[in-house]
């Protein structure tokens, strides 16, 4: 929300170009000692605004009541758009107010304002677990500057095994994926993506980065993420489930499950992906009031074992 907040703010000394602290308040629904708070965050943040004293005081924008922004560095600019883009949580309002502001800008911040905008993703779920907050990387700046002004980096690069590598490659984009950030990039071996924790340097070349016209972000890291969950998740489980339990199942497994039609005996087709038979018997052994497992068999069989495995451990036995 103070996200929200600030551009909101900023948005109204645009329109008004002069505001008081009881307005801001009054306009948004603040206190006053907020309104106050966030008129100082702008300015802190290197937004070119002013206050003065006395009569007809108040808070401007530099260049007046009709600015066009101009005060603005093209790295404040970049700030501000990354709030547009697909990776910020700001209400779908204030970035289609973001976008039109785009259109204010001086003709050399345009472009830059407008690649910040696309430039990254943040996927919030980790692999296999629920939200975390992602820890930015040394190189994620460098980096990203490289996607925004679209030149290439020569990078050296350390795999899940220790070996160290380098490469050039032109970066597209950068994706925050759980605590872990990627930077999704074109390469002599078609596209890849890279773990920014995992980049020991990172050198602009200075040539232009050769970027599909057709690319989009958002829709390649979702390819990308399917696939690796594929790869992590590769056995698929078939199963039947009482309607009222595939709550139960969203809950316990997440995007590892497909819902499908309904079987003839009323029952919901599904199917749950996961990393093999004995894990994922593991997994459905304590649903077997809503699931019936109909194939792989060597699952049927597992299950069958842990259940006999159960009776003979915590079955009744007669005194």
């Amino acid at each position: 929300m103070r996200t929200d907040r600030l551009v909101a703010v900023l948005l109204l000394l645009q329109r008004r170009g002069r505001v008081t602290a009881a307005e801001v308040a009054r306009e948004l629904e603040v206190s006053e000692r907020t309104a106050r708070r966030d008129l100082d965050a702008l300015a802190m943040a290197g937004v070119p605004v002013y206050s003065t004293q006395g009569r007809g005081g108040g808070w401007r924008l530099v260049g007046g009541a009709r600015t066009d922004l101009s005060g603005l560095t093209a790295g404040e600019v970049r700030a501000l758009f990354l709030v547009a883009g697909p990776a910020s949580a700001a209400t779908p309002t204030v970035k289609a107010a973001l976008r039109k502001l785009v259109q204010a800008l001086p003709e050399p911040f345009r472009a830059q304002a407008e690649a910040t905008a696309s430039s990254l993703v943040k996927d919030p779920q980790g692999w296999g677990s629920g939200p975390v907050g992602p820890r930015p990387p040394r190189f994620l700046d460098a980096l990203q500057d490289a996607v925004i002004h679209g030149v290439q980096v020569r990078l050296r690069y350390v795999d899940r095994e220790g070996a160290e590598t380098g490469r050039t490659v032109h970066p597209l984009g950068i994706v925050a994926k759980g605590p872990s950030w990627y930077l999704v990039a074109h390469t002599e071996a078609g596209r890849r993506t890279f773990r920014i924790d995992r980049v020991s340097s990172a050198d602009p070349t200075g040539d232009p980065v050769h970027r599909p016209e057709d690319f989009d972000l958002a829709g390649s890291w979702r390819e990308i993420a399917d696939e690796i969950d594929r790869r992590r998740t590769p056995l698929e489980v078939q199963a039947v489930c009482a309607p009222h339990g595939v709550s139960v199942l969203r809950m316990a497994f997440g995007g590892r499950l497909q819902v499908g039609g309904s079987a003839p005996d009323g029952r919901v087709e599904v199917v749950i992906r996961g990393h093999d038979e004995y894990m994922l018997a593991g997994e459905l052994a304590g649903l077997v009031d809503w699931v019936e497992v109909t194939g792989p068999p060597g699952v049927r069989d597992r299950l069958a074992a842990i259940g006999g495995a159960l009776v003979e451990r915590y079955g009744w036995r007669a005194p």
